[in-house]
């Protein structure tokens, strides 16, 4: 592994449109390390007329790319595949200075990210279309898929290369160019992915990487440009609805992965020690940080009592730190916008009632740091039920019917994930179904798999990434009447 200073001397730092490029009047701006508040490194600010640089390139570059035989074009993301997995120090490290998550984390997330670029390197060649006689005997069909056309990927910042992966991978699989608009907190992760992308051989203009600080006046002209044909989102709902908005002026392809607000309900007949480490893995993972997390533990009251010393117990267990200290477990929140909407949620559910079991209090100094927190006896008004969290906090509420499990868990706008633990596969499958979520983890606490479909309902978005379906999101089809 490179040394920090080493690291990020090699990294980008400029746009990437055919190449590393200043933005317009070499405007930067700084990155931060959340473990210390401190910058370091600055990036290129990019411009609206930046933006519509990256769109010249990419409409530049889209016939000639679709044009590619399939077998190629999965051949490319093969070797941006293998590149990433010989890098999986730097790409982790790097994630840990910008994003502050733990050094194993960071790690598991290169694996999971890398992995979107095999899968669709394979799916690259499997993309049907069908043909058939008429049922009137008066001709034939043929049904053929084709790439939609250059997309926009806006990510998120809380898995700064999986967000990208995930909608690059099946975009270049399909055929289409895309422009990545990565968050300003972690851009420098999606800048190392492009210049890997460059040195396997993805043609010029076909993969755009644009930072900024001003994430809505870059994308405007983007999204109003008629050569852009689909925008793909994970962040907020309240951001998603906005650009829904402005997508529909040019009816673009949207796919929009969301909020979440992930219930976690244990039975009464499940494996508590199972239940307790399927908790962590869903609460902790990414430190909370996470769409998929678990926000609200639904306990049987039957089992409450020894599930939450259980799990109290493990979550004292957890190491606070900088994220590269091998001994952290878990690193500090994003930012200190982060910190002060976890606080004031734990705040609020206190206020109301609830009881503290174990941390619930930042303990300042430089750093964006949150402990593990555990809240028992928590109201059902208080905020933290029925807002993401997006850190390392557990709310713990009882239920005493299976009817009631289920409509605690629905008891929310969004529809991400789930997670169900119980020993019966009747009442797993009842469960499952009557859950209104687009995912369900059984006994698990973590479900994310690049060969699965990925996406949620209500107030969670549509589309999904990953799987076989994945790449039909960046397809359009195509009848052809022959006599």
């Amino acid at each position: 592994m490179a040394s920090h200073t080493e690291l990020l001397e090699s990294v980008p730092t400029q746009l990437w449109i055919g190449g590393p490029v200043d933005a317009t009047g070499g405007a930067t701006f700084p990155v931060e390390n959340p473990a210390t508040g401190e910058p370091i490194a600055r990036v290129a600010d990019a411009s609206p007329e930046d933006a519509v640089r990256a769109l010249d390139a990419a409409s530049a570059a889209q016939a000639g790319w679709a044009g590619t035989p399939a077998r190629e074009r999965g051949e490319i993301l093969r070797a941006v595949y293998e590149k990433i997995i010989e890098r999986t120090e730097d790409f982790a490290l790097l994630m840990t200075l910008e994003m502050g998550k733990a050094l194993p984390e960071s790690r598991n997330e290169v694996r999971y990210g890398a992995e979107f670029f095999r899968w669709f390197s394979e799916e690259a060649v499997r993309i049907h279309g069908r043909y058939q006689t008429a049922p009137t005997g008066t001709g034939r069909i043929v049904v053929h898929k084709q790439p939609v056309g250059p997309c926009l990927a806006i990510t998120p910042w809380n898995f700064p290369l999986a967000m990208g992966t995930r909608k690059i991978g099946p975009a270049l699989a399909a055929g289409c160019t895309i422009i990545v608009k990565p968050a300003s907190a972690t851009p420098l992760t999606m800048l190392l992915l492009a210049q890997l992308c460059a040195e396997a051989g993805l043609p010029e203009g076909v993969l755009s990487v644009i930072t900024s600080s001003r994430s809505g006046a870059v994308t405007e002209p983007l999204l109003t440009d008629s050569r852009l044909r689909k925008l793909t989102f994970t962040g907020s709902t309240g951001v998603g609805q906005k650009l829904i908005e402005k997508a529909a002026h040019g009816l673009l392809r949207t796919s929009m992965e969301l909020g979440g607000n992930a219930p976690f309900v244990v039975f009464e007949d499940a494996d508590i020690d199972a239940a307790v480490a399927g908790a962590m893995l869903a609460k902790m993972r990414n430190g909370g940080e996470a769409c998929t997390a678990a926000n609200r533990l639904h306990v049987h009251n039957a089992v409450r009592a020894e599930f939450t010393d259980k799990f109290v117990a493990a979550m004292r267990e957890v190491t606070l730190g900088p994220g590269d200290d091998p001994a952290t477990t878990l690193g500090p929140l994003i930012n200190q916008e982060q910190l002060d909407t976890v606080s004031a949620l734990v705040e609020d559910a206190v206020a109301a009632g609830a009881e503290v079991r174990t941390g619930g209090k930042a303990p300042g100094g430089p750093g964006y740091y949150y402990p593990p927190t555990v809240l028992c006896e928590v109201p059902a008004a208080a905020r933290i039920l029925s807002e993401e969290v997006f850190g390392p906090v557990a709310p713990i509420v009882g239920f005493d019917t299976e009817e009631e499990g289920i409509a605690a868990a629905n008891n929310t706008e969004y529809g991400l994930v789930a997670y169900v633990f119980t020993r019966d596969l009747d009442r797993a499958l009842r469960v499952a179904e009557g859950i209104e979520s687009g995912m369900v983890g059984v006994n698990r606490g973590v479900i994310s798999d690049p060969a699965a479909p990925f996406g949620g309902v209500k107030a969670s978005g549509f589309g999904r990434e990953g799987g076989f379906e994945g790449i039909e999101e960046y397809l359009s089809t195509k009848y052809i009447a022959l006599q």
